[in-house]
């Protein structure tokens, strides 16, 4: 029973993915979205990296959720380019420089 529960979740999920990519690429895909839209599909990239970044940034799991030195001046360093240069790689590649500089002379 707990077998069949597992894989029906699985199916479930699975499912409900493809409904929701569906939507936008097999519904819309073709279609000229109104400016409206278009204007607020401009922010989803800006939201959702820092929500994915920050948990680990203040909460990381590799310090049993203490704040890291290394991973808050890693963070900072990866703002500041970002903000500065409007560059998405380099923020990514500043902030891992960071991280690793900082990690290398604190430990």
């Amino acid at each position: 029973m707990h077998e069949q529960m597992v894989w029906l979740v699985i199916v479930g999920l699975g499912l409900g993915t493809f409904l929701i990519r569906y939507s936008f690429i097999g519904i819309i895909g073709d279609r000229q979205l109104p400016e409206w839209v278009l204007r607020h599909l401009r922010y989803v990239p800006v939201a959702v990296l820092p929500g994915l970044v920050a948990p680990l940034v203040v909460w990381p799991a590799a310090t049993a959720g203490q704040l890291d030195p290394a991973r808050l001046s890693a963070a900072a360093v990866a703002l500041m380019i970002g903000a500065v240069f409007r560059s998405t790689l380099g923020a990514i590649a500043g902030g891992m420089g960071t991280l690793y500089l900082v990690q290398y002379f604190l430990h």
